[in-house]
């Protein structure tokens, strides 16, 4: 039992089911959506909101392949109470919900449903809105370690892939509700892809049973923010006679297994009465180099005003303390060393990079791994260019070495 009392510190956690109906097509990237005929779990938004004296951030997650700044900023603007800024929407990457990206064809024409997008900028508005209703005094758990069992691996390259799993976890430090989780947040670099997008079959993919298995054993509610899961970060759903195993029970094998790993990392976490939290953005510009990220950010409606003469784009990067851990956002898919790069020069041992967060530009690669081997091909045409994963790091430590310093 928690004993401690909170100086300060509340978080509070709500969640919203957008799960669409009828069900509607399901992207897994570029190019058309595939029909979806059944639903496996529900898709959902999940938000903790955490306050320390005048500093409140929010973390959402959302079930979907990205989530762009042009959907996240209409839920900031109906968001009350806490700066645009620190408002962090990440992506949990499934690739087995609808198209948030309104992928254009050769025609222009996107059939993304952008009415059912709308909606879910609401659902996210009010998932954080009464998060910040449900505000309570508060201690924080924070640990990173390694996920042990078949859990991912890089397809490319089977060991080169980040095994570490952070974990953040507010629980109810007065009153009658005192010891009770409130949230648990895992971190963890995997394509949630077991399922794919050409089955035919609308789902929160390992997510779900993650969320399920979390709030099953220690209440409140669970998040997943991925990681730096890029080139290529999967789901480790490999079967002994070279197949792969694409149903959902593989999902929910996964997805229980690192919920498992996840508390065993955390579990003994040393208690924090009275953590620090804080926050700080930047924005920077990043050069459109590839033909067809040029044409998807002329033509998309979600693209919004970012691109200028389609030459660049413009996004946010945030930088998080939250007691003894430190976060930064990353608005694509990285590869694993662009993410063992930026952590290792963190100023703490407990490093977290949520990817795919305010916004979800395609893979990110360092300079010298741009379309040098035949293997990144892929990566290197679903990415914005060469120079991505160059002025991503040297802005992304930046805002480290401008953070104020902590005991960590």
């Amino acid at each position: 039992m928690i004993e401690a009392r909170a100086q300060g510190f509340k978080a509070g956690a709500a969640m919203r089911i957008i799960t669409p109906a009828p069900l509607l097509p399901v992207s897994g990237g570029i190019g058309k959506p595939n029909p979806s005929h059944i639903k496996k779990g529900e898709l959902t938004v999940r938000a903790l909101v955490m306050e320390q004296g005048s500093t409140r951030i929010a973390v959402v997650g959302v079930d979907n392949l990205g989530w762009t700044a042009f959907l996240g900023d209409k839920s900031r603007a109906l968001i009350k109470g806490i700066l645009p800024e620190n408002i962090l929407i990440g992506a949990t990457h499934t690739h087995s919900a609808p198209d948030a990206y309104a992928f254009p064809d050769e025609t222009g024409r996107t059939t993304a449903d952008l009415r059912y997008l709308d909606w879910c900028t609401h659902q996210i508005a009010d998932a954080v809105n009464e998060a910040v209703k449900n505000l309570e005094p508060a201690v924080l758990k924070t640990a990173v370690g390694e996920a042990k069992g078949k859990i991912a691996y890089n397809y490319y390259a089977e060991q080169l892939y980040d095994p570490r799993c952070g974990v953040i976890q507010a629980v109810a430090a007065g009153g009658a509700k005192k010891g009770r989780t409130i949230a648990t947040l895992v971190n963890y670099a995997i394509h949630p892809e077991v399922i794919g997008s050409h089955r035919g079959i609308l789902s929160p993919d390992l997510c779900g049973p993650l969320y399920e298995r979390i709030e099953s054993k220690t209440g409140g509610i669970a998040l997943f923010m991925n990681g730096a899961q890029g080139g290529m970060v999967t789901a480790d759903n490999r079967l002994g006679n070279g197949g792969e195993a694409n149903d959902y029970e593989e999902c929910v094998r996964i997805g229980q297994l690192l919920a498992d790993e996840a508390l065993r990392i955390v579990g003994d976490a040393v208690v924090q009465t009275n953590p620090a939290l804080y926050c700080s953005a930047r924005t920077i510009r990043l050069p459109v180099e590839n033909p067809v990220m040029r044409y998807i950010l002329s033509k998309s409606p979600l693209s919004g005003p970012s691109m200028t003469e389609q030459d660049s784009v413009s996004t946010r990067i945030n930088l998080l303390d939250i007691g003894t851990a430190q976060v930064l956002t990353v608005p694509g898919e990285a590869l694993p060393n662009i993410g063992y790069y930026v952590k290792r020069h963190m100023r703490t041992s407990q490093p977290f990079l949520f990817g795919l967060t305010n916004d979800a530009y395609g893979y990110i690669l360092t300079k010298v791994d741009f379309k040098s081997f035949k293997r990144y091909e892929y990566v290197s045409n679903t990415s914005l260019g060469e120079m991505t994963g160059e002025i991503y790091m040297e802005e992304a430590l930046r805002l480290v070495g401008e953070s104020p310093p902590a005991d960590r």
